[in-house]
């Protein structure tokens, strides 16, 4: 991977990506490493693959803490945030990546409890961590964000609902973070080729990331999107609060 933050841009600084043992989560939390931060590597349930990822980046001579939660449960995100507390006392980066909603065996309202509920249960248990100066990100789809406005694949409806749920209980807690000083902004990106939501999605609706390819002229890949994660945890916060990225031309204003 190339630099995508600047050299030594988060020395000093801690970071936890939810959902970090694969994909953009992954990707966001190497970046991170990279420029210099301790990280948090989070799994629900593939600790070995967190593990051979902490192993990576504990080469690059940071400190690496991973820990296992499942952020439907309130006590697993409390012991998490426990844990962070223990090994680095504070928190200046957290990225609310892990979402789902498509997986086969779930409680109807999982989606909701996942995407929705949980972000804000994340957010909250955090916060005693958060100090001033330091950055929340919340990672969506543009066909979550946009939902209102925009139809998306009847296969992904109760996800993009569910995210944008999330977003919409996020948003409402802006001004008070903003008085503890704590950034937040939305990345939202159009469908992301390589994600298991993409895989999930060409399985229940063959060539739909082919027509949405086509339909945006390009689709960014899971270590471009990451970078624009990345970037919005030390970049200016929008005024809007709001980082777009790839194409939205098809996609009405909100």
């Amino acid at each position: 991977m190339s630099q995508i933050l600047p050299a030594g841009s988060l020395t000093g600084k801690t970071a936890l990506v939810t959902g970090s043992s694969r994909g953009i989560g992954a990707d966001t939390v190497r970046y991170f490493a990279e420029a210099g931060a301790s990280v948090v590597v989070n799994f629900r349930n593939k600790a070995p693959r967190a593990q051979k990822l902490a192993n990576d980046l504990r080469a690059l001579g940071v400190e690496v803490l991973v820990v296992g939660a499942d952020l439907t449960d309130a006590d697993s995100v409390q012991a998490m945030f426990d844990e962070v507390a223990r090994t680095f006392g504070s928190l200046d980066v957290l990225v609310l990546n892990a979402s789902g909603g498509m997986e086969a065996g779930m409680a109807e309202d999982y989606a909701l409890q996942l995407n929705r509920d949980a972000q804000v249960r994340v957010l909250e248990t955090a916060l005693p961590l958060l100090g001033e100066g330091s950055r929340v990100v919340f990672v969506t789809s543009h066909q979550a964000h946009f939902i209102r406005t925009t139809p998306t694949m009847p296969e992904y409806e109760p996800v993009a609902l569910s995210k944008r749920a999330g977003e919409d209980a996020l948003r409402e807690r802006i001004p008070s973070l903003e008085e503890k000083g704590i950034g937040f902004t939305v990345v939202s990106g159009d469908m992301i080729e390589g994600t298991i939501t993409a895989t999930l999605l060409e399985r229940a609706n063959p060539g739909a990331i082919a027509a949405r390819r086509e339909d945006a002229g390009k689709l960014y890949n899971v270590a471009e999107f990451a970078a624009e994660v990345a970037r919005a945890a030390i970049d200016p916060v929008p005024a809007d609060n709001t980082r777009l990225v790839g194409d939205i031309g098809s996609f009405a204003g909100e």
